[in-house]
């Protein structure tokens, strides 16, 4: 079995940053494509930012310029560092990864999603 699962949201004012992680543990041979999604109250879920397993990355038109995505492949997590945050970031961020386990499965997985709220 695999989890992913989130930190680093909360509260922060708008022009502020905020730095999300996502740690992946269980039975796990490789981590393929991971991403951020968002999903805003009453909205759909929308991809953020992905990063390929050779670090290509793509962004939303919304964030780029603003939001990088990395990844630590030792540490199966991948991080994403929010900058000059909007009040229109406010969402739930879920992290996304395409795993392989050591029985040789290949799943997609989701966190269980974590709070960003820019407020004043």
């Amino acid at each position: 079995q695999v989890q992913l699962v989130e930190s680093g949201g909360g509260l922060v004012q708008p022009g502020g940053s905020l730095r999300l992680s996502c740690a992946a543990s269980g039975s796990i041979f490789s981590i393929n494509d991971m991403a951020w999604y968002c999903q805003a109250p009453g909205k759909e879920r929308k991809l953020v930012a992905h990063i390929s397993s050779d670090g290509i990355t793509n962004y939303a038109d919304s964030v780029k310029g603003r939001f990088t995505i990395s990844r630590d492949n030792a540490k199966n997590t991948v991080y994403l560092q929010m900058t000059i945050l909007k009040s229109e970031d406010t969402a739930v961020y879920y992290c996304y990864g395409i795993v392989a386990t050591v029985a040789g499965y290949e799943g997609r997985y989701w966190g269980q999603g974590t709070q960003v709220t820019v407020s004043s």
